[in-house]
């Protein structure tokens, strides 16, 4: 069976202003998101699974899913505040969503396989796309063996600004241990840093970082559910806690129900985190389809 892939496209873009998922990118109105399912299609990725809010819906399938749905399945959930498990109570006034580990959690019911986690708005690279296929392939009938795509940070710096970055520790056997928060990850002067109480410390630059790219197997949504749970009686009345992804991951690591090798990758991430990344992206992308990388029209 071949992996789907599970895109989360149900967050706006404060720091760029706008619904960076259906932004036309591209030399033909291309979104980041059409270079990933082109990249996965390629790759071998059976089903495309879209997580979206519903206020819009109607853009999302004018702008994006109209593109797809006569050349692979493609399927849509929603993430809302007030999809939480039966008997779990919250505050109704929260307005920030629950995460992207709920956002996870809107596709339990669509997915049934080995899957991938991305970002839509993020550009992940035609390499990331294979050995991510690859890996899931040879996980169908497994449980509890889970990988990350880890990017070598110095492919995914900002030209505009400091950037945040889960750096990741991994064992002997590539095996991830631990996942580190850093903050404004920059280059000073040829040397890539992190910035903590106005101290700068060097970072190793092909030191692996997440860019939220995972892949699981479907056990994940049993693991998540209850992990919630266990979230909303402890955060359901805050206003911005969330539930995450690299959270839960490491619980079951350091509980031993789950592995997660960390993938290498030459690719570059790039994406839209500030507004003035956009020229920068437009140029990027034009440059790959200038080395064959993809065609000019991608659908």
């Amino acid at each position: 069976m071949k992996p789907t892939l599970f895109i989360l496209a149900a967050g706006m873009g404060s720091r760029y202003g706008g619904l960076k998922q259906i932004d036309g990118l591209g030399p033909h109105g291309e979104t980041i998101m059409d270079y990933s399912v082109f990249d996965a299609l390629r790759a071998g990725f059976g089903k495309i699974v879209f997580v979206i809010r519903h206020d819009f819906e109607d853009d999302f399938r004018k702008a994006v899913l109209s593109k797809y749905e006569d050349k692979v399945p493609c399927e849509i959930c929603f993430q809302s505040l007030d999809k939480v498990p039966a008997g779990c109570t919250y505050n109704t006034e929260r307005q920030k969503p629950w995460g992207t580990n709920h956002a996870v959690l809107m596709g339990k019911d669509l997915i049934h396989e080995p899957f991938a986690v991305i970002n839509a708005d993020d550009f992940y690279g035609k390499e990331s796309f294979e050995v991510l296929a690859d890996y899931l392939r040879q996980a169908e009938g497994t449980k509890g063996q889970y990988c990350m795509v880890g990017y070598r940070v110095c492919n995914t710096l900002s030209e505009n600004g400091s950037v945040s970055r889960g750096v990741c520790a991994t064992d002997e056997k590539g095996f991830l241990t631990d996942v580190t928060e850093r903050t404004k990850i920059e280059e000073k002067d040829g040397v890539i840093v992190y910035t903590e109480n106005n101290i700068d410390t060097p970072l190793d630059p092909h030191a692996p970082v997440s860019m939220n790219m995972w892949g699981f197997t479907p056990e994940y949504f049993e693991y998540a559910e209850e992990a919630f749970r266990v979230f909303l009686k402890e955060n359901g009345q805050e206003f911005k806690k969330e539930f995450y992804i690299p959270t839960l991951v490491n619980d079951l690591i350091q509980s031993g129900k789950a592995t997660c090798r960390v993938l290498d990758t030459p690719s570059k991430w790039f994406g839209v985190t500030y507004a003035e990344d956009r020229p920068q992206v437009v140029m990027r992308i034009n440059e790959l389809i200038h080395n064959g990388i993809y065609p000019e029209k991608l659908f």
